[in-house]
């Protein structure tokens, strides 16, 4: 066999790997049409979205602004010694309630430092 043999066998397989990528890319090209007019098909058969009028909107006294409180624990109640069990009418709603002292507990020098923080712990 010459070279020139090789170069038309060389080309031949060439054009087959060609014919194969456009093939291919043709293949995938009409899979992602398919998909996106089912797509379209999809978001024609759902509800209409909220128009601006049906927005939310502020209440006319304005935004509503943050609350800070203090938090203590709201100890549950003992249960009587006769043997009778609370019902839950006899609980409370939170497991907090507002603390009687609502200042705010500030760091000391001197006094933070724990585990890992590299600090000398309380002094």
């Amino acid at each position: 066999m010459t070279t020139a043999t090789y170069e038309l066998m060389a080309a031949g397989q060439n054009v087959l790997n060609l014919g194969a990528a456009f093939i291919g890319g043709l293949v995938v090209a009409g899979a992602l049409i398919w998909a996106v007019r089912i797509g379209m098909k999809v978001m024609d058969q759902e509800e209409l979205r909220p128009r601006p009028e049906d927005q939310p909107r502020l209440p006319e006294t304005g935004a509503v602004h943050e609350m800070r409180e203090m938090r203590e624990p709201d100890e549950m109640p003992m249960a009587p010694r006769d043997g009778e069990r609370l019902m839950p009418y006899q609980l409370h709603h939170s497991a907090t309630r507002t603390g009687k002292d609502q200042q705010r507990k500030r760091w000391l020098p001197g006094s933070s430092g724990a585990f890992g923080s590299g600090g000398p712990g309380h002094v």
